[in-house]
């Protein structure tokens, strides 16, 4: 997993209250084109409290995007787009795909086909 930006100082009981009150866990994309090639990526997974703005975040990866984004055939536009679209509208939310990833593995449940032991 991706590392995890905007939690330092925070214990995990302190994560779960802001989780609770509207917090998120985040990712931003941005694209590169080389002419021929266009390269389409998430940014690491940044921590937003809730009422925060994710434009002190994103800024970066947008303005990357309107450089170099474009100059790639066919998919330079088309991602761009993508890119500043996920980017502009605070963010593509990953905080499920985050808590799943920190649950213990003894408390996902493992389904075994009837059966078999």
């Amino acid at each position: 997993m991706a590392n995890i930006k905007n939690i330092q100082g925070l214990s995990g009981s302190d994560i779960e209250r802001e989780l609770s009150n509207g917090a998120k866990f985040v990712t931003f994309q941005y694209c590169i084109s080389i002419v021929v090639m266009t390269f389409r990526r998430s940014s690491d997974i940044y921590f937003v409290r809730p009422g925060e703005s994710t434009i002190k975040n994103s800024i970066g990866f947008t303005l990357l995007t309107l450089v170099l984004g474009w100059w790639g055939i066919p998919w330079g536009p088309i991602y761009s787009i993508g890119s500043l679209y996920i980017n502009l509208t605070g963010g593509k939310d990953v905080t499920q795909d985050v808590l799943n990833s920190l649950q213990p593995a003894s408390s996902q449940s493992v389904s075994q086909p009837v059966g078999q032991s």
